[in-house]
């Protein structure tokens, strides 16, 4: 059986190899992204890992670059939060499915 550590970089890693699918319109960057929950199901078959992460316009990305003091409370303000969970087997640490998390 595979740690709760181990679970979240094998999702980690699954995520980050899905992020040019996730943004296809290419108007768009994923960014700050981050670990929000982590949680065994209760048949302990499963880690359920929780990515958020903001998607934001290439325009709006490339002119908050330019102003990091800004950057925060600009992009935070004009975007929605989106989560995805990432169902890793607790046995071989593969990634048996991804599924939009609906807050």
């Amino acid at each position: 059986m595979i740690d709760a550590r181990k679970a979240v970089l094998a999702a980690q890693d699954y995520f980050n190899s899905m992020l040019d699918l996730l943004n296809q319109d290419s108007l768009l960057v994923v960014s700050d992204v981050r670990l929000e929950e982590v949680e065994m199901s209760e048949d302990k078959k499963y880690w359920l890992i929780t990515f958020g992460y903001n998607l934001v316009s290439q325009l709006e990305f490339q002119k908050n670059r330019t102003s990091i003091a800004l950057n925060k409370e600009i992009v935070k303000s004009k975007e929605n939060r989106h989560y995805k969970i990432l169902k890793v087997n607790t046995n071989n640490g593969e990634v048996e499915s991804m599924k939009n998390r609906e807050v």
